[in-house]
């Protein structure tokens, strides 16, 4: 790989950021753990667990040097989650106007997700990899033997060698900052209380954990708080096989576009409208009324969607509604409000249900169950009401300005298991 470019971006507090772009294909953002800089994992020598040489070859990947680390500034005090994510903030800015993947590396993966719960509309997918797990003591243990808790850090990461991958893994980190700044790090990743962030993700997230170790089972625990969380414990050596699949990226294409392969699949949340009793309107209005009020609401649903962050399907949809897909719960249900209200100013009342989960994308049109279960519970809507899965309240409980009201485990068919729906209402801010 070649020799990237640096530029530099100042956080909102005044700290120069050393970051770079590679690549082409669909905006990913890389967080990577306060241990080592991006020039090490941009090289050609890294490792397999540490190499981004496959992102870099399929996505336009932006990755930076956290404060303290790498080319960005040195001298700074203030290494607190808050400001890692003001660092994301800054150069999430200069890559992308619209939403994106983030990707967080061990220990980068905490400020990943805090900056995800912050600005839910600008990340499309959350990818936690292989989070550092802290029992305490770690940065006493740095400040008092930097040389041997290196070597354990390199041994733990790669137990069966080769000693190739411990050297450079040692030295990576030694070349990346001071022990210092390493100590400072985990010292505020030992008192974060990192389950209150992670139960608040509003996005689809990928969390790939170890196999075997002892931080395997605190990794499920946080996992398990997540409310939209896919599992997987990768083979260190393509650590990057589930990330590439999980946001729809084709590893036999080189730079391929996002949705560019006639079929792609990806998370999504599912926005399903339907219009209320078409068959009964379209005898009592006329065919040609029914064709002009509806083409006139299908229209405004569609500029609805692409204002609250979605995009809305081309191809053919049940019924007489129109489908959307959006990056976050929050969007989908704005979106779904501006449409139950611009239905109210129409002749036509809409069903209106939402859902989560992997869908596939085919010539302009998106499939897969997750798409029938968001029918079904549109089907399952009154008038002029909106019902969402358990699993979008989940998502959207923090985040949406809104409340729930539990409707209860509801049979659907086609569908193995009850689902649990909720009714939105107009929260306290609404």
């Amino acid at each position: 790989m070649t020799t990237p470019q640096i530029q530099y971006v100042r956080t909102e507090d005044g700290v120069s950021i050393a970051y770079t772009t590679v690549g082409a294909g669909p905006p990913v953002l890389f967080v990577p753990p306060r241990t080592i800089g991006m020039q090490h994992m941009l090289s050609d020598t890294a490792p397999g667990i540490f190499s981004v040489r496959e992102l870099a070859a399929r996505t336009r990947l932006t990755i930076f040097d956290a404060a303290g680390i790498g080319a960005s500034q040195r001298d700074v005090s203030d290494f607190s989650l808050d400001a890692q994510a003001r660092q994301i903030e800054a150069v999430a800015a200069r890559i992308s106007d619209g939403p994106f993947t983030l990707v967080g590396w061990s220990s980068g993966s905490y400020a990943a997700a805090l900056y995800t719960t912050r600005h839910p509309e600008r990340v499309r997918d959350l990818v936690c990899t292989f989070p550092t797990i802290t029992f305490g003591g770690v940065a006493d243990e740095i400040r008092r033997d930097w040389s041997r808790y290196r070597r354990r850090l390199a041994d733990a990461a790669f137990p069966d060698g080769p000693v190739s991958a411990q050297r450079w893994y040692g030295n990576a980190i030694k070349e990346s900052g001071t022990a210092e700044v390493h100590a400072a790090y985990m010292e505020e990743f030992e008192r974060a209380d990192f389950r209150e962030v992670y139960r608040a993700i509003p996005v689809p997230t990928l969390l790939c954990i170890i196999r075997t170790g002892p931080s395997r089972e605190a990794q499920l625990a946080l996992a398990s708080v997540v409310p939209n969380c896919r599992v997987v414990s990768p083979d260190g050596e393509d650590a990057m096989a589930p990330v590439l699949e999980f946001i729809g990226v084709d590893r036999t294409a080189v730079n391929a576009p996002h949705a560019g392969p006639a079929t792609a699949r990806s998370t999504a949340v599912i926005l399903f409208t339907d219009i209320v009793s078409s068959t009964e309107l379209t005898e009592r209005m006329g065919d040609a009324r029914f064709r002009d009020v509806s083409r006139a609401l299908d229209a405004g649903l569609r500029a609805a969607m692409r204002e609250a962050g979605g995009t809305p399907v081309e191809g053919k949809v049940l019924g007489d509604g129109v489908m959307g897909v959006f990056t976050s719960a929050s969007q989908a249900i704005d979106a779904a409000r501006r449409c139950i209200e611009l239905s109210a100013e129409s002749e036509l009342q809409l069903h209106v249900g939402l859902h989560a989960g992997d869908v596939i994308h085919e010539k302009g049109n998106v499939y897969g169950g997750a798409v029938n279960i968001a029918s079904r519970i549109c089907g399952l809507s009154g008038p002029g009401e909106i019902l969402v899965s358990d699993v979008v309240r989940g998502m959207a409980r923090s985040s949406a300005g809104v409340e729930f009201e539990d409707r209860g485990e509801q049979e659907m068919k086609g569908v193995g298991e009850p689902v649990r729906l909720y009714a939105v209402r107009a929260g306290s801010e609404g």
